[in-house]
């Protein structure tokens, strides 16, 4: 029998070897592999995921794998459920009794949105920005229905992994139709405690840098202080605490816009923090547009040109750290303009709270 042809996709079917120790030791915590992985970020390279021995509650050390799929979890993939369940549960920390539903390319969010219904949560995500959630990790705070596990099988959007605390029987059944999908149960449901050691780690060349894991302080409406003129009315605030919820966990600079229960644009990832802001605008034209929205931007702002920027096309408040040079400069523009701007300190306090993320 002749050997199967040979094609140009055949480097992403193929699982790569690996032969990594079973566990690996950082200090007084020990880390023991739990599955190789097809390859690593790129093919041809090996890869393996390792669980903490400690941790516990709903984080990536006790994901279930109900369906593998027909290439199975790739390094990429894992990258993304931990991106998704870190920003769902904080979600759903903050706006308590909503489902969230985050929807991850490379991660960084891509479509995110608060809901009270299964489907309409889904459905609101992804029209967000339908493009670039084709191909996606569709991350869950709530069980999985029959009639939401349809959609996540349909062909147009080709769903890689779906990732939730819970599914029905007959959601599991539907999601079996698609063979390539993978289906991941969580370990624990997203108000259970998650624990572990709680530093973050990277490698670099010949060493490791570590640090202890970002959390943001930013919950409530006590949490703000305004510094222009006009004032933001509730809803305002309600959409700049989800909006820099969402930037809390977008790769740096990140610029987010949308309302109180869903993101209409998101700038990631740009060496220029207007470049960000023109990103979140332009991506928001695939779906609910600019206009009305409130703007997060994950650092302050040096010049007021994102400002200038926002107020063109129709963003009616900003979120954002102080601590620019040019931070009054920033904020008379918003003044003239008519902008709220909302900072991410409490009153009375001089720090502001950035977030930045380099994932």
């Amino acid at each position: 029998m002749s050997k199967p042809e040979r094609t140009a996709r055949s480097q992403y079917q193929t699982k790569v070897g690996e032969d990594f120790p079973e566990t690996l030791d950082l200090g007084e915590d020990r880390f023991v592999k739990k599955f190789p992985m097809r390859y690593g970020e790129n093919p041809g390279y090996p890869a393996a995921f390792y669980q903490e021995a400690g941790a516990e509650g709903p984080n990536m050390g006790h994901l279930e794998v109900l369906q593998e799929g027909t290439k199975g979890l790739s390094y990429i993939n894992v990258g993304d459920m931990d991106l998704g369940q870190r920003l769902a549960r904080k979600l759903v920390a903050v706006f308590k009794g909503r489902q969230a539903c985050v929807l991850i390319k490379h991660e960084m969010p891509s479509g995110v949105a608060l809901g009270d219904d299964p489907v309409e949560t889904f459905e609101k995500a992804w029209k967000c920005d339908p493009l670039s959630n084709f191909g996606s990790v569709d991350v869950f705070s709530y069980r999985v229905t029959e009639p939401l596990a349809r959609l996540l099988v349909e062909s147009p959007r080709n769903i890689e992994v779906v990732y939730a605390p819970d599914y029905s029987p007959e959601a599991l059944e539907v999601l079996a139709v698609r063979k390539v999908l993978r289906v991941v149960r969580m370990g624990a449901h997203l108000d259970a405690p998650s624990v572990d050691n709680g530093l973050e780690v990277k490698r670099v060349a010949g060493g490791l840098l570590v640090q202890k894991r970002f959390d943001s302080k930013i919950v409530s409406p006590e949490s703000v202080d305004i510094v222009s003129v006009k004032k933001p009315g509730p809803e305002e605030v309600k959409a700049a605490l989800f909006n820099w919820t969402v930037a809390c966990f977008t790769r740096s600079n990140a610029v987010v816009i949308g309302t109180s229960d869903k993101t209409h644009g998101i700038g990631s990832g740009q060496r220029s923090r207007i470049d960000s802001a023109e990103d979140a605008i332009r991506l928001s034209r695939r779906g609910y547009g600019p206009d009305g929205c409130v703007l997060a931007s994950d650092a302050f702002m040096p010049f007021p040109d994102v400002v200038e920027l926002a107020a063109k096309h129709g963003i009616k408040a900003i979120i954002y750290p102080l601590g620019s040079v040019k931070d009054q400069e920033v904020i008379d523009k918003a003044n003239e303009l008519g902008l709220a701007m909302i900072i991410t300190r409490k009153p009375g306090e001089l720090d502001s709270e950035r977030c930045f993320l380099h994932r």
